[in-house]
């Protein structure tokens, strides 16, 4: 595997199942060691990780939740309170602060999980499948969110998905990975407006790229 994430991209990993797409991200989180070569990100890029599911603290309060990775950073309790508010804000909760997770839907809690990640102002967020589970409906919704998130903050993103239509629609590269071992088969800079709206996703640019990517995957 060779792969260079440059600042600013937002980079979706799509590839069968097993092919190494989380283990690939777990990696850059820091989180699983390579057996063999090296992960390198600039040394003042923080990191922050959103998984496959929400994994909130059920006894614990959404202002909670947001608040662990700065308590564990021993952030003061000012600087702390700021930015959950600020992070909730995002993500468009501003109000459910005191609220339990089993009090949210499950689009809600996804948006617990972002904004605890950004509650620590990474500039490289890394993202596994994080709305697979959600209905179409707030899939869409969520996908036009992080898209707006990513465009305010500058962020860096890597984005799993087995979605060919949620990675076009999201990113400025596609990458397409082999089955075990996976491998990059496809690297594609994909081109389109910024913001992209829903009525990009009918458009014959959008079905092209789908097309084309789908070629990728699946050859004649």
């Amino acid at each position: 595997m060779d792969l260079a994430v440059h600042a600013g991209e937002f980079v979706a990993l799509l590839g069968p199942s097993g092919c190494g797409k989380t283990t690939l991200l777990r990696m850059m989180a820091g989180l699983v060691t390579p057996s063999a070569g090296r992960v390198a990100t600039r040394e003042d890029a923080r990191v922050a990780m959103v998984f496959q599911a929400p994994t909130l603290m059920p006894w614990s309060r959404v202002a909670g939740n947001v608040r662990l990775p700065l308590d564990l950073a021993h952030a003061t309790r000012e600087d702390a309170d700021r930015a959950v508010r600020e992070s909730l804000a995002l993500v468009g909760l501003p109000d459910a602060g005191e609220r339990y997770p089993r009090e949210l839907s499950g689009g809600m809690q996804m948006r617990v999980a972002i904004a605890r990640a950004l509650a620590m102002s990474p500039a490289v967020l890394l993202m596994d499948e994080p709305f697979a589970a959600l209905d179409e409906f707030t899939r869409y919704r969520l996908d036009d969110d992080l898209a707006e998130l990513w465009r305010a903050r500058a962020l860096t993103v890597v984005f799993v998905t087995h979605s060919i239509q949620e990675a076009v629609y999201l990113a400025t590269r596609v990458v397409v990975m082999s089955p075990c071992p996976g491998r990059v088969v496809a690297d594609l800079a994909i081109d389109g407006p910024h913001p992209r709206t829903r009525e990009h996703r009918g458009s014959a640019q959008f079905a092209g790229w789908c097309s084309r990517i789908s070629g990728v995957i699946s050859p004649p």
